[in-house]
Parts: C-alpha cells; sequence; structure tokens
C-alpha cells in the first residue's frame, strides 16, 4: 500500500519483527519523557480535577435509560473500562451478541485486574445486575471458569447473572472445526481467535443449533448433540464423532446442566419489564463495528452484529428505547488477525506504539498489528451508530511520538478521492491515505485527570478529531486504572 503524506513523514527504517519475537521481547523502556504536570503520580484531587469529575458524574448521571458502549474500530478498544465505570450509575449491565472472543480488561478499586471473556464488565460493582442474552454463544466451561475466577477473588456471582434461556451453546467441538476450518483456508485464513464462535453461530444460522434452555430436556439432549457431531463428521475428516465423545459430552452437560439452572432465565420479557419499571440499562458490545458481519470488512470479521442493530436483536429490546450509544475508540488503531488495516504502521515505529500500548490480546495473547488513527473509518462507524459521544482511549500511549499522524481520508492510486468507506478489499489494498501530521507533546499525561491540564498539543489532537468526525469526546482514557480518565 502507498502513503500521501500532506506533510514530510520521516520515516523510521527497520525490519518489523515476527509475531513470535514481539511477544518474547520485553516492553520497550519509555526514555525522555517527562511529566506534564508538576502534580506528584499518587495524590490527592484538586479543586479543578474534582470539578471535572463533578462534571463528568453529572453528564453520566444525565444517559439515556438504555444506553450502550460499542467498539469504533477493530476490537480491543478498552470498552471493558468504560462500561466498568458507568455500571455504579446502571441497574443493569447486558451483553448482547459474541461470545468469549471478547476480551474486556477491568481493574478494581485495588488495582487488580479481571479479564473477562463472557460475564459482563459490570460485575465488579456489586449492585449490578449482569444479563448475558440471547445473541450471545455461550461455552460453559468458559462461564465457569470466569465464575469460580471472580469468587475466589471476593466477587459474588450468585443472583447477580442471568443466561437467556434462547442464548445457544457452543461446544468444544466448535473450537474443534474453527481451528480445522482456519487450516483448510491456508493462506486466505480469516485470523479467528479459534474459540468456535463462527462455527457456533453456522449452526444457529442453519437451525441445528442447541440452546440453553434443551439443557432442561435430557432425554432428547443427546439426540440433537449426536446431529450436530454428526454434521461436523461429514464436514471435515479428521473430526473425530465417535460414541465415545458423544456419551463422554452429554454427561459433561448433564453436570453443567445442574450448575447452570440459577442463571438461566427468560431475559428477552426481564429486560422489558426493567424497561418498563424504568430501570437503567447499560449495553456492552463486544468486538467493534469494523468486525461487524454485514459493515465490517467482509470476510475478515466475527459472525455477529456488534454494532447499534445487535442491540435489538441480541437483547429483544425495541429500537425505540434505546437512547445514548458511547463509541470506544484508541488514539490511534490495532486489529488482531488477517484483513485490511489502510493505516498500518510496519517496522520499528509500529513495535515501538505496540510495546507502549502493551497491544497483546486479552483472548489469545496475539500481539496486534498496529496503526494510526483512521479517521475515515471512524467516521463510518459513527454513521452507522450514531454515537451521540466518543469515550478516547490510551491517549498517553503516544507520549512517545514526536509527531502523530490522522489518517484523513482515501484516494484511489490516481489521485482521486474515495468518499466512503469501501468494501471492496482490492480498493483497500490499494488505495492512498491522506495524513495530517499534528505535533506531539512527548511527556507522560497519565497522571493528569483535568481537561485543561493536557498539554496544548495533546488538546489539540482531542479536538481536531472531535472537528474531523462531529461527534464529541466526552471520555478521555489516561492509564489502565479506573481513576485515570478525564472527563471532558
Amino acid at each position: 500500500m502507498s502513503l500521501s503524506l500532506l506533510t514530510l513523514d520521516p520515516l523510521i527504517g527497520s525490519t518489523s519483527l515476527r509475531a513470535s519475537e514481539i511477544h518474547r521481547r520485553p516492553p520497550i523502556p519509555r526514555r525522555g519523557i517527562v511529566l506534564c504536570s508538576a502534580k506528584p503520580l499518587v495524590s490527592a484531587p484538586s479543586a479543578a480535577d474534582s470539578s471535572s469529575i463533578v462534571d463528568g458524574l453529572s453528564r453520566i448521571g444525565s444517559l439515556s435509560q438504555v444506553s450502550g458502549v460499542l467498539g469504533s474500530q477493530w476490537g480491543d478498544e478498552g470498552k471493558g473500562k468504560l462500561v466498568d465505570i458507568l455500571a455504579h450509575h446502571f441497574d443493569i449491565v447486558a451483553r448482547c451478541q459474541g461470545g468469549a472472543n471478547a476480551g474486556h480488561t477491568i481493574y478494581n478499586a485495588e488495582g487488580k485486574k479481571f479479564g473477562l471473556h463472557l460475564v459482563p464488565s459490570g460485575i465488579l460493582n456489586e449492585d449490578t445486575l449482569c444479563v448475558i442474552g440471547n445473541g450471545v454463544v455461550v461455552h460453559l466451561p468458559q462461564f465457569f471458569k470466569e465464575i469460580d475466577g471472580l469468587e475466589s477473588n471476593g466477587v459474588s456471582c450468585k443472583g447477580r447473572i442471568l443466561i437467556s434461556d434462547r442464548a445457544h451453546l457452543l461446544f468444544d467441538f466448535h473450537q474443534v472445526i474453527d481451528g480445522l476450518r482456519e487450516a483448510e483456508l491456508a493462506k486466505s485464513f480469516i485470523g479467528t481467535t479459534k474459540r468456535g464462535i463462527g462455527p457456533c453461530y453456522s449452526s444457529k444460522v442453519i437451525r441445528n443449533g442447541i440452546r440453553v434452555s434443551d439443557l432442561k430436556y435430557m432425554d432428547t439432549f443427546p439426540q440433537k448433540l449426536d446431529l450436530l457431531l454428526s454434521d461436523a463428521a461429514l464436514r471435515f475428516k479428521d473430526f473425530n464423532c465417535s460414541p465415545d465423545v458423544l456419551r463422554e459430552e452429554v454427561e459433561r452437560y448433564k453436570r453443567y446442566a445442574e450448575r447452570l439452572e440459577p442463571f438461566i432465565a427468560d431475559t428477552v420479557h426481564f429486560m422489558n419489564e426493567a424497561i418498563g419499571q424504568k430501570k437503567k440499562i447499560l449495553v456492552e458490545g463486544g468486538q467493534a463495528t469494523m468486525l461487524d458481519i454485514d459493515f465490517g470488512t467482509y470476510p475478515f470479521v466475527t459472525s455477529s452484529s456488534p454494532s447499534a442493530g445487535g442491540i435489538c436483536t441480541g437483547l429483544g429490546i425495541a429500537p425505540r428505547v434505546i437512547g445514548d450509544l458511547i463509541g470506544v475508540v484508541k488514539s490511534y488503531t490495532t486489529r488482531v488477525g488477517s484483513g485490511p488495516f489502510p493505516t498500518e504502521i510496519l517496522g520499528q515505529e509500529g513495535d515501538l506504539l505496540r510495546f507502549a500500548g502493551q497491544e497483546f490480546g486479552t483472548t489469545t495473547g496475539r500481539p496486534r498489528r498496529c496503526g494510526w488513527l483512521d479517521v475515515v473509518a471512524l467516521r463510518y462507524c459513527c454513521q452507522i451508530n450514531g454515537f451521540s459521544s466518543l469515550n478516547l482511549t490510551k491517549l498517553d500511549v503516544l507520549s512517545d511520538f514526536a509527531e502523530i499522524k490522522l489518517g484523513v481520508s482515501y484516494k484511489h492510486v490516481d489521485g482521486t478521492q474515495i468518499k466512503s468507506f469501501p468494501s471492496d478489499l482490492r480498493l483497500l489494498d490499494q488505495l492512498k491515505v491522506e495524513y495530517e501530521v499534528l505535533p506531539g507533546w512527548k511527556c507522560d499525561v497519565s497522571s493528569i485527570r483535568n481537561y485543561a491540564e493536557l498539554p496544548r498539543a495533546a488538546r489539540q489532537y482531542v479536538e481536531r478529531i472531535e472537528e474531523l468526525l462531529g461527534v464529541p469526546i466526552h471520555y478521555i482514557g489516561v492509564g489502565p486504572g479506573r481513576d485515570a480518565l478525564i472527563y471532558k
């Protein structure tokens, strides 16, 4: 891909490291960075900080009864942290799509790290009820692993999680099929997490899937499971579908069914009853719009709808009740796996961004591909979802760079403008990205909690993004902790 710059691009020449080498190397130390604020890293909030926090809490309090937090890039934007913070102001936090391929990292008040995949990120707030909706595909071994991990760390889950009886079950063999499918594709592989998401949604769509409600009827469960296993065996010659496999799986799910019973609910009825009772509901999206099965870079996408439409189909609530939607976007761009990435940075500069942001997958541990913020793709996501505001995360990661680029437009190789985000993968591979180059701030902003105290260059970067998108940025992340958030 060729790049067209509005200003001179001082490239740093280096051969990009292999993924295995990147994952083994220790993080690059951050040298030559000075603090932008004279405040110590740990201190009582100043009057200005307190005022900013009060304003932020007031804004959160005014969010709609049913609000949502959705990813606006290729995932991994930091949605979990915002959901965790907002959950204190909502009665219910609900997941509407995806499965254990969604990795949400959050921290409790003591700074302890939790990696969640199926359980909604509101679980750390003890007054919040968590709902796993009908649009989610549920891998029970992973679900119980998360429950056990939370409970062992003092987070009570009893009576606080509901799973839709309409949600589909994701089995271990779906994960096996995922790997076999990727191996078949060879050089054209999708780059999935191999968590079985695609095969499970495939079972759902061809109507031989098994739902949570089917666990109530263990007299017919073996026949349904046998049909699923036999179908996989017909498709993949290396797939093991012996009577022993079926028997073992049935016995295992008998035990799961007994343990799951207290969690199962008609969540469609529950959600609509809650809306009628004026309960405040926060929807947590998994993955992101650029991975949407319809709107993403198909076929390098997930198998569900992580955009706004997935809220209605994944929870069974009406479009008219949905209010504020907050898009979460990194201050730069990353993606995991294969597929188009117009603003990707290769070489040493990309490695620096990867290590500074610790860009390794929560679910897989894979190194993420890194690049500059793609305003064209972000504007496209804003159009699809109708975001009322944005949460810009990881602004602190850009503190190492003397110059920061914004990919502001796409052009054909002949120089003519491309007016929208294209669906054509060949065009995405060939197009030129036009960049604006902004000055960096070269200082650590991770201790700042008041927007006015950010260095001028950092504020210029934030405000230029707002100007290009026409959507306000209300939340700015400057670190992984709960408190590392600036309300704007």
